[in-house]
Parts: C-alpha cells; sequence; structure tokens
C-alpha cells in the first residue's frame, strides 16, 4: 500500500488542495507510479505502470550562487527533467556553506526536488548530489564547462558545469575540456544552469534537431 511522508501529506492537502476522493498519481521516484484517491489513507485505482529511465541521463552542476537561487535552480532542473543535480564550489564563488549550512541546504534542495517532481508529475526523481569541489565536478562523465567561445550543446557530453557569478578563474579555465555555448548573451549563474538543463533535455526529448552524431 502506497504511504505519504507528513511533508508530502500536508503537500497535497495544504498547498494542492486536494479533496478525499481526488485522483492522484504516486511514484517511487525511480520510474515505477500508478493513480491512487486521496484520503486519510491512500487508495490504490491503478496498476503500476513502469518508465524508462532517461536516455542519456542528464547532468547540470552549478557553482553555488546566493540566497534562495540554489533552491530555484533545482525546481527547475527538476521540472525539466534533469536527472542529476550538482552543487559545487569554485574559486571564486561568492558564497561558502560550512559543514552545518551545506547540512541543512542540502536537506532543502533535496526537498524542493521532491515537491517539484510532484507538481510537474515527474516519476525519476533527480539525484542531488552532496556538495562537491571543482576538482570532483570535472571527473564527471561527459562533463563539459559552459563558457564564452564554445560550441551548442550535444548529447555526446550530456553534462555541463556552470561557473560562479564572478567566472570561473584563470587555473580553472586553464583545466576546462570541452566547452558548450549558451548562447550570445551574459547569462546570471542561475540562469545558465536552467538553461544548460533545458537545451539538453529538449535535445535528449526529441523537441530539437541534434547538432551532432546520433547518440545510440
Amino acid at each position: 500500500m502506497p504511504e505519504l511522508t507528513v511533508e508530502d501529506r500536508h503537500h497535497l492537502d495544504r498547498v494542492r488542495r486536494l479533496r478525499a476522493g481526488d485522483p492522484v498519481s504516486v511514484t517511487d521516484g525511480r520510474g515505477a507510479w500508478r493513480w491512487c484517491r486521496f484520503g486519510p489513507e491512500l487508495l490504490i485505482d491503478g496498476e503500476i505502470q513502469c518508465v524508462d529511465v532517461p536516455n542519456p541521463p542528464v547532468t547540470v552542476a552549478f557553482a553555488l550562487v546566493k540566497g534562495e537561487r540554489p533552491e530555484l535552480v533545482v525546481q527547475k532542473l527538476t521540472e525539466l527533467g534533469v536527472d542529476r543535480v550538482v552543487p559545487f564550489v569554485a574559486e571564486r564563488s561568492v558564497v561558502r556553506w560550512d559543514a552545518e549550512k551545506t547540512a541543512r541546504s542540502l536537506t532543502r534542495l533535496r526537498r524542493v526536488a521532491i515537491e517539484a517532481a510532484m507538481q510537474s508529475r515527474r516519476v525519476w526523481l533527480p539525484t542531488i548530489d552532496d556538495l562537491r569541489t571543482f576538482d570532483e565536478v570535472l571527473t564527471l562523465p561527459g562533463m563539459v564547462a559552459a563558457d564564452r567561445g564554445g560550441t551548442p550543446p550535444s548529447l555526446t557530453a550530456p553534462s555541463i558545469m556552470i561557473g560562479p557569478e564572478g567566472g570561473w578563474s584563470d587555473q580553472e579555465r586553464s583545466r576546462l575540456g570541452g566547452l558548450v555555448s549558451l548562447g550570445g548573451g551574459v547569462l546570471r549563474a542561475e540562469t545558465a544552469a536552467i538553461t544548460a538543463g533545458a537545451m539538453l533535455c529538449a535535445l535528449r526529448d526529441g523537441l530539437v534537431a541534434h547538432p551532432g552524431p546520433e547518440v545510440p
């Protein structure tokens, strides 16, 4: 029998304003879902359906930004269908989290991802990584960096890292591998992260033409 957490029930009851008997889809966050009826206990109202894992998986790594903007990034990337979100610290990051702030913020970001998946009816919940270093992000599979002079994003490299508000340092730029361009304008860091996710997911979902060789 599917069960709701206290937070999920509050979201459906107080935010979404569901009434007893209203249909609601429930998911395990790993591609399986079914229809139920909302109430004091969820009533099963359909068979389990399974959605294939997205291929290729899309990753967006972003350097920490101020205030609540990390929550905005995670919310929108989840709605778009990004599979993995990686916050990291760059040399010019203006935000630094201590251990307590990191734990609290990651808990909040993972909750934001759940709420965004519920709102957008995503059945695959993105992985929200622990806070990473620049070096750790560089080693992730298929990782390229957003920077001026790059080529259009491609599914041959379905992972993009976004620099901080102050841009990449000279040392970091010298270590970047492939570069991709997100357009001709200068984007805020959070806008760049959301744009990168939107472009990669649109390519994967066949909404725009792929600029390079087809991905098997």
